[in-house]
């Protein structure tokens, strides 16, 4: 079987890289763009930063802001309107997977009007086109979505978050720039950066890793684990490692997909409105114990990237333990909580079941049941 490795065609990184929008809107003959932002960037003057070089480059741009946490399909269609009716030729998205998400939802269905309904676009719909370009300016250190060929709509109607994977979703550039993250507060920073180590852990673990995709998750979680307690501090340093670990998590988990504890973050997202790094960091820890059997020697891996000590003299019981407690140390580390209150007994199936029905669950590395996945979700209520 062949493996696929795709990834962005451009990309930046480093202080000031946003000045390179202009130029690569320029060079590829963009006319007008379609800003996607969410209305606390555009209100704390993020969004600003990058709409300032638009001006300085006499870029005209249109603003579009009908944007939530959980990105729902509402959010997407009067999107896709806005663009209509903007005459815009590309989209810049900036924001963290949001505002990301719902660009990429807008910019495949206008691209390909076949797919209007949103909910069509669940799995990997069979989309003919490129969307429409975009370049991603991630404001978070956690998602990756602009490297990434998926995302995430919410159903509001069924109570369900929906992942979309599509080639032809992905950003053509990315601008990582580790000033337009600097204005995070310390629990967004923790959470996305939680988020980042689960991509990573996950993306390392999964059915479907490989050689080259090992490669790319093993830096990253060496790379959080040394730079996320300094992230959340707000240092240069750590503001500067968590930027560049998410993007290489995304280079490697977008190409190898997930595991369970995407799924039940997505569910605890759509029926609580858990913030999804919250919901990450939280089942990280317990999906990691309820898969160690079925990893090899993985874990070991994950140990000394995590920084663990001596780990090539540990027994497989002594560094799988070693490596799940270093990430739930870091959890706790950046104030992420161990238990979600809000998770109701009676409610246990309906989450278990669309956890099993979400896209990530079979490449987990063990094979789950609605059961299994019940008991899992008792463990952080």
């Amino acid at each position: 079987m062949a493996n696929r490795i795709m990834l962005n065609e451009t990309s930046y990184h480093g202080a000031g890289a946003i000045k390179e929008i202009a130029t690569e809107s320029a060079a590829r003959g963009y006319r007008k763009a379609f800003v996607c932002s969410d209305p606390d960037l555009i209100k704390f003057g993020v969004t600003g930063k990058v709409t300032a070089v638009l001006e300085e480059a006499g870029i005209p741009y249109e603003m579009y802001s009908d944007i939530k946490a959980n990105p729902t399909i509402e959010n997407v269609q009067h999107g896709v309107e806005a663009l209509k009716a903007s005459g815009a030729d590309y989209i810049v998205a900036i924001g963290g997977g949001s505002s990301m998400d719902t660009a990429k939802a807008i910019g495949i269905i206008v691209a390909n009007p076949e797919f209007a309904d949103v909910r069509s676009l669940e799995g990997t719909a069979a989309t003919k086109k490129p969307c429409v370009p975009i370049i991603a300016v991630p404001t978070t250190a956690g998602t990756a979505a602009e490297v990434t060929i998926n995302y995430v709509i919410t159903d509001v109607e069924r109570k369900r978050k929906f992942v979309c994977v599509d080639p032809h979703d992905m950003p053509v550039v990315a601008v990582v720039d580790p000033e337009m993250m600097a204005s995070m507060p310390a629990k967004l920073t923790a959470s996305t950066g939680m988020d980042a180590l689960t991509h990573a852990i996950e993306g390392y673990t999964t059915k479907a890793a490989w050689e080259m995709t090992d490669m790319f998750h093993l830096k990253a979680i060496s790379l959080i684990s040394k730079n996320l307690r300094g992230a959340v501090a707000n240092t240069q340093e750590g503001r500067e490692g968590m930027a560049l670990a998410q993007y290489i998590a995304g280079m490697g988990f977008s190409n190898v997909g997930l595991g369970i504890a995407h799924s039940m973050a997505h569910t605890l997202g759509a029926v609580y409105d858990t913030p999804h790094g919250v919901a990450c960091a939280m089942m990280l820890p317990i999906v990691m114990e309820y898969n160690a059997e079925y990893t090899g020697e993985k874990y070991k891996e994950i140990a000394r990237a995590m920084g663990v000590a001596n780990v090539d003299d540990m027994p497989v019981a002594v560094y799988r333990r070693a490596a799940v407690d270093a990430v739930r140390q870091l959890s706790v580390d950046v104030g992420i909580p161990t238990k979600l209150e809000a998770i109701k007994e009676e409610d246990l199936h309906f989450l278990a079941e669309s956890a099993y029905a979400d896209a990530c669950c079979p490449g987990n590395p063990r094979d789950t049941s609605v059961e299994d996945l019940k008991e899992l979700f008792r463990k952080v209520m």
